[in-house]
């Protein structure tokens, strides 16, 4: 299983403090962000076996997964060449890769949902 962001914007990290102080729960906003979200357990259970085989390196059912995915729509938010990699979520029933992705920020900073072919994307939460 992998691991949320980390909380690096300053509200963020307050909300955290406070929940483990004051008890509760966190719910992470990225206003800044042009994407959704979408609770881990509200993904199909092809992108759970993609989050598994990403998290052991492998081996992947595509030449493509793992590739630098160049955020050319440009909705996700900008970053270096390199920092976005893009693997494939298989689509039942399908005879392509179909259009369901998962692509992960650097080092596995954060995880997005597509099921669109890169017209949408989620960022998953892994904390619901």
């Amino acid at each position: 299983m992998r691991f949320p962001p980390r909380a690096t914007r300053i509200g963020t990290t307050a909300a955290l403090l406070s929940a483990l102080v004051v008890g509760g729960t966190v719910t992470a906003t990225y206003p800044d962000s042009p994407v959704g979200s979408i609770c881990y357990t509200a993904l199909p259970s092809q992108a759970y076996d993609t989050l598994d085989l990403i998290a052991s390196n492998g081996p992947f059912p595509y030449s493509q997964d793992g590739v630098v995915f160049q955020n050319r729509e440009a909705v996700l938010p900008s970053q270096s060449t390199g920092y976005y990699h893009e693997y494939t979520v298989i689509t039942p029933g399908s005879s392509t890769r179909g259009a369901k992705r998962i692509v992960t920020g650097k080092k596995t900073d954060e995880d997005y949902y597509t099921s669109d072919h890169y017209v949408t994307f989620k960022l998953i939460n892994f904390g619901c």
